[in-house]
């Protein structure tokens, strides 16, 4: 048994330590996710477990967060720890280990957001979720896909018309082109091998490609259910990145768990997610920061009409997927677009009709499920791992607030503090 400091700690903090096997409770009013009533209780918790929701404590250190909101983790099912734009000079010019070192940023910038577990779709490799899971960085627990799928010429193919390729390559991050049944088989056994979670593939083309437009369908319907039946033999999930309606439709029939974006999504498909429960990660972040840059002139030509033409639609079509009953959760593609901004997704959430405690959900406890983490993550309840956020607001009366820096003042991993602006 050892003690293990994130950070060293200043300044007079009632004795609590930051570190595993600390036994404390925070103090503060309570939001119960499922039914959006708060009151005053003591979050308690030992070995990086809840133990009890209580109305008193005696003798244990307490975090008193009086008048503030206590939440779960929150969970981002769509995010890029390890890149930052995705800057083509960077891949030309830096060392690999600039790379490895420059996302130590977007790692602790998720998690002082507060978002405690992600879903990274693609280029973490297994290295960087032990180094999570050990504790060695301030990062988020996460679920990895290693290499996004892609064919020749698609969304995750980085040769570029030049003949350069700029494809980031490892030992422990494989590539991901593959075309024809035979070679999908070989590339999903190959994350898989290399440590994936979950496989993630390009159904579609996407904005910030040169070669593809976001409608574009990728892999045909057999490759795909080829794909989601190696995965499967291994008891994993497909993810789909699929912006075109072709793309989607294919993705569903070959029966993959979720659908990145969705952007062309029509109501008849819509309809047919809601009945087969296929997850929808509607990343309505990346959309309108891209949309913005977009019109603001920051992004390459190329990717500059794509960007404003899937905002104009994207919106009406998550609106109607959500009045159809598609089942939606919070992701962002962070990593594409900035880090740390994470929960501005569940104020956007509201737009397609969701109450503000619904994206809440949405954020928590229904991205546990889609993770198939639910028994130990996503709501604050005895038995599971201790991932708790304070907050200075009221998210079901201020949901725009919680994005706002300084709103969020607490976080815990793992029952290990990683950040404390609270006043004691």
């Amino acid at each position: 048994m050892y003690i293990y400091f994130p950070y060293r700690i200043e300044g007079d903090h009632k004795g609590i330590f930051r570190g595993f096997y600390m036994r404390f409770a925070v103090k503060g009013e309570f939001l119960d996710i499922y039914s959006g009533e708060h009151e005053r209780r003591y979050v308690l918790v030992d070995k990086g477990r809840i133990t009890a929701i209580e109305s008193s404590v005696t003798g244990v250190e307490v975090i008193d967060a009086s008048d503030k909101f206590i939440l779960p983790g929150f969970i981002d099912l769509h995010t890029h720890l390890m890149e930052d734009g995705f800057r083509t000079e960077s891949k030309l010019e830096d060392p690999l280990s600039l790379y490895f070192y420059g996302a130590l940023d977007n790692m602790r910038a998720t998690l002082q957001a507060g978002v405690t577990t992600v879903r990274d779709a693609g280029l973490a490799d297994l290295g960087v979720k032990m180094a999570s899971d050990r504790h060695i960085i301030q990062a988020p627990r996460m679920q990895i896909s290693v290499t996004p799928l892609s064919i020749t010429g698609g969304h995750f193919d980085f040769h570029t018309r030049s003949g350069l390729n700029i494809e980031r390559r490892y030992r422990g991050l494989p590539s991901g082109i593959c075309d024809g049944i035979p070679s999908v088989r070989k590339r999903t056994r190959e994350v898989l091998r290399a440590g994936a979670d979950v496989v993630k593939v390009m159904a579609t083309g996407g904005v910030m490609s040169s070669t593809d437009r976001p409608s574009d369908t990728q892999f045909t319907p057999s490759e795909l259910a080829a794909i989601v039946e190696e995965a499967s033999f291994r008891g994993k999930n497909v993810m789909v990145h699929a912006h075109g309606l072709q793309g989607i439709k294919n993705s569903i029939k070959a029966g993959v768990h979720s659908v990145e974006h969705g952007t062309y999504l029509d109501k008849r498909t819509a309809r047919l997610m809601a009945e087969r429960g296929v997850y929808l990660v509607p990343t309505f972040l990346v959309t309108r920061l891209n949309n913005d840059k977009a019109l603001r002139g920051e992004l390459a030509e190329y990717s500059r009409r794509d960007a404003i033409e899937v905002a104009e639609v994207h919106r009406e079509n998550m609106e109607m997927a959500y009045n159809e009953g598609v089942r939606m959760v919070m992701g962002t593609d962070s990593g594409v677009v900035e880090h740390g901004m994470n929960l501005l997704e569940l104020s956007y959430l509201t737009e397609t009709g969701m109450e503000p405690l619904e994206a809440i959900r949405a954020g928590t406890i229904h991205a546990a499920e889609c993770m198939g983490w639910e028994d130990r993550i996503g709501s604050i309840e005895k038995g599971k791992i201790a991932d708790i956020v304070v907050t200075e607001v009221n998210p079901v009366e201020e949901i725009d607030e919680l994005s706002r820096p300084g709103n969020v003042l607490l976080v815990v991993r793992d029952g290990i503090i990683y950040r404390d602006e609270l006043v004691y």
